[in-house]
């Protein structure tokens, strides 16, 4: 049999209880110490950026005016990111030729938030020369936005067309073409969950060239199938090289074996392979 267990005095759960209680007490202080240090750690980070802020304008600035002088550079970058792309439609990339310019600016305090610019040349789709959205966070941590109205020419409207679009096709057909890019300008639903406007000013606007220079998948995929048919038209007719030598040295042996003068019917015969029959090999 096993012992009985000890009896535990209310003496003793009392002090247990005063100790666990002392302990959760010192812990609160500690915490209370780490979330101190961690809000005047993000003031002084804070400042910091403001500072490197002001210090990357004018290379900013240097930066758009080199890319003003490649043509399509940013509808280049907006097809080539595979974010972005997904929300474009060919009326978009279109519309999009006419982009020369788009600059991020992040407020001076940085946490209220920042205004993405679009600059277009003149163009067959809105008046408009800039179209700007903003992102505001509030004193109460409340986000919003809004934007610039875009003024479409007459039947250019692409939100107005690509809904048609959709209408037509859901009738169709599963697959839909995506909302035009363009609606975002007008979309404030959600200012605090932006994913498109994120994108932007967190992973194009620091190096956009990196989205420029992306090399066209299908080409090299091209290239390497390519190759590899290559490699494997080698090998297919490296073999029937080697089966035509075979059947050569089977036939030698024949012709030594035959008696003299006589000619054997069932005489092994290499077999021509033609042009046709070697491509179907492959």
């Amino acid at each position: 049999m096993s012992a009985p267990a000890a009896k535990v005095s209310k003496k003793e759960l009392n002090s247990n209880h005063d100790g666990q209680q002392e302990a959760i007490e010192h812990i609160d202080e500690v915490q209370n110490e780490i979330d101190r240090l961690n809000e005047q750690a993000s003031e002084e980070i804070l400042k910091v950026e403001q500072k490197y802020n002001k210090l990357r304008q004018p290379f900013f600035q240097k930066r758009s005016e080199l890319i003003a002088k490649i043509p399509n550079f940013w509808v280049t970058t907006f097809v080539n990111h595979p974010q972005v792309s997904a929300l474009l439609g060919e009326e978009d990339e279109e519309a999009l030729h006419y982009l020369t310019r788009v600059e991020v600016t992040e407020f001076e305090d940085i946490k209220s938030g920042y205004r993405i610019d679009f600059y277009f040349d003149e163009n067959p789709y809105f008046e408009n020369k800039v179209l700007s959205k903003e992102f505001h966070l509030n004193e109460s941590g409340d986000p919003s936005s809004k934007s610039t109205e875009i003024k479409w020419k007459s039947g250019k409207d692409l939100t107005k067309r690509s809904s048609q679009t959709q209408n037509k096709a859901s009738r169709k057909r599963q697959h839909e073409e995506p909302e035009s890019f363009f609606t975002w300008f007008t979309d404030h639903s959600d200012a605090g969950a932006d994913e498109l406007g994120e994108v932007i000013k967190d992973d194009i606007w620091p190096n956009p060239l990196q989205y420029y220079l992306v090399p066209d998948m299908d080409d090299e995929e091209g290239e390497g199938e390519e190759d590899d048919d290559d490699d494997e038209e080698e090998e297919g007719l490296e073999d029937i090289d080697e089966e035509g030598d075979e059947d050569e040295g089977e036939e030698d042996e024949d012709d030594d074996e035959g008696e003299e003068g006589e000619v054997k019917e069932n005489l092994a015969k290499p077999k021509k392979i033609t042009f046709e029959e070697i491509t179907m090999l492959f």
